[in-house]
């Protein structure tokens, strides 16, 4: 039987995984987990390492306010990427399966990673340096497009009944962890060479570590099976017929929409809470910066924790009733860490340690998308819905607290308050497919 646009094939919740040994499902969570890690690891070091990148990749005549402008452009383009790739593997990963996607996606981000750790400088390939540069970048960027929807929807379809949630909450904190392992390595870098060496030639050390991680996780996901729910579909002929794009657009925009706001949510918690946090602080209210980047790392770990125990209850408890109890707790640890804090700037690392328990929305965003498509298009959806949101959103949430905090100290707080509220909403009418 062919799937019509209108079909609702069987959801994830109700087939048997044959992975079903607590051994063997852990094995499918964590190398899930390994190349989505890689995504946000790689987020941290090319941003943490901007300046060293800009000195090796552009003319030392221009400025350096130029030169670091240019790399962060280089490292936006990336970002743009993301859609078109994400939607060009989740057609294929609705047509023709979820693991040969999944696999293919964790070495297209691994080898441009590799490369650019490997790949000489202005003083050598003159112009060609940093145009490299750019197509490494666009083709990581394709490849995060695909993998962390990839991630969450293999996941899920692997899940035994009533634990898909557990599942997607340690692939998410798999994600965030990312962000641990990235600000680790480089204060470890800080930590045993001189800057000079760092500049030199230490800054690579992190992008080549990187590569070989993700071409180790490809190897490993060569042994992973693929997922029952598409098994299933492939064996009644239920996969989309025509472009899972064009199903999506005529019958899901109601999914769509509300996904992109909780990905807003996301984008917002991660980027203005734990990333932009350390600067931030800096600038308005003098803290050391020792104690901001320990703050972040600590902020890290406890939102890698939260999202696991937030995607553990969306097993056992109404996604509606915790939408409403984590989008009040993002408010709480958003004010808590730019309204309070800055007045205890000794119990920075406390506060924001708090914000990240606080932070637990972010593991039921990808539960909301998973429950709002059903699975013939579940792949596409999520990676339109996620892709283009944190494409838009990722980019401007800098800007916006850029431009709002001079008018107050509590523009981050407020922000993230407001895309609480919207998330909330989104998450509370959000299409729920089971």
């Amino acid at each position: 039987m062919s799937c019509t646009v209108g079909a609702q094939p069987p959801s994830s919740t109700t087939l048997p995984s044959p992975m079903s040994g607590g051994a063997s499902q852990m094995r499918t969570f964590a190398l899930a987990s390994l190349g989505g890690a890689l995504e946000f690891y790689d987020f941290v070091i090319f941003a943490f390492l901007a300046k060293v990148i800009a000195a090796h990749f552009f003319p030392a005549s221009q400025a350096e306010w130029l030169r670091q402008t240019e790399t962060f452009g280089l490292f936006g383009a990336g970002y743009l990427a993301r859609p078109l790739g994400g939607l060009i593997m989740a057609h294929f990963g609705d047509i023709s399966g979820r693991k040969k996607v999944f696999t293919f996606s964790v070495l297209l981000m691994a080898l441009p990673t590799l490369a650019i750790g490997l790949l000489p400088g202005y003083d050598v390939l003159g112009v060609g340096a940093p145009l490299l540069l750019l197509v490494l970048r666009m083709a990581q960027g394709a490849a995060i497009g695909g993998e962390a929807p990839g991630g969450w929807v293999f996941v899920s379809e692997h899940a035994r009944p009533g634990r898909a949630g557990l599942g997607i909450g340690l692939l998410t904190g798999g994600l965030t962890g990312g962000i641990f392992l990235g600000s680790a390595l480089i204060l470890a870098l800080h930590g045993v060479m001189s800057d000079a060496q760092i500049a030199a030639w230490g800054w690579r050390i992190p992008f080549v570590v990187g590569g070989i991680f993700g071409v180790g996780s490809m190897i490993l996901r060569r042994w992973l099976d693929e997922t029952p729910v598409f098994r299933e579909m492939h064996a009644r002929a239920e996969t989309a017929e025509t472009l899972p794009v064009a199903i999506l657009l005529r019958q899901h925009r109601r999914a769509i929409l509300c996904s992109m706001a909780t990905t807003w949510t996301l984008t917002a918690a991660i980027v203005v809470l734990v990333l932009m946090m350390p600067p931030l602080m800096q600038t308005l209210h003098h803290a050391p910066a020792q104690t901001t980047m320990t703050a972040s790392l600590v902020a890290t770990i406890t939102l890698t924790l939260s999202v696991i125990i937030a995607g553990a209850l969306s097993d056992v408890l109404p996604l509606r009733l915790l939408a409403v109890i984590y989008g009040a707790l993002l408010v709480l640890g958003a004010f808590g860490l730019y309204a309070i804090a800055p007045s205890h700037l000794s119990s920075l690392v406390a506060w924001a340690a708090l914000s990240g328990i606080c932070s637990g929305f972010v593991g039921l965003v990808p539960v909301g998308m998973l429950r709002a498509f059903p699975a013939a298009v579940r792949f596409s959806g999520l990676s339109l819905s996620y892709n283009v949101s944190y494409a838009i959103f990722g980019g401007l949430t800098p800007a916006a607290i850029s431009a709002l905090t001079p008018q107050t100290p509590l523009a981050p707080a407020a922000y993230v308050a407001l895309t609480a509220a919207f998330g909330a909403c989104a998450l509370w009418f959000s299409p729920d497919r089971g």
